[in-house]
């Protein structure tokens, strides 16, 4: 256990930092799964909106270094790619 008036604070600062951190973590988890669930369904206007709140919820996460910037950009690229895979690759009438 720390015993100087500093590292107690910044135990105190690191556990409230943690329980932030997994506060925007859960629920940028949260929008993924909906958007991984609305692109395996009919709808694309619901598929869109999912999306963009996963992207939304991706870059915000990848602001505030709570995941880095590249694993955002690997999650969104999937996305879209799991999008134009169901949605804009239609044969042509």
């Amino acid at each position: 256990m720390a015993n100087h008036k500093s590292a107690l604070k910044r135990i105190r600062r690191n556990e409230r930092a943690h329980q932030h951190n997994r506060l925007v973590l859960t629920s940028m988890r949260t929008y993924l799964k909906g958007a991984r669930v609305k692109l395996t369904g009919k709808n694309e206007i619901e598929a869109q909106e999912a999306l963009r709140m996963a992207v939304s919820a991706l870059d915000q996460a990848a602001g505030k270094g709570v995941i880095h910037p590249n694993n955002a950009a690997r999650r969104k690229s999937r996305l879209m790619l799991a999008y134009n895979r169901t949605f804009a690759a239609r044969p042509a009438a």
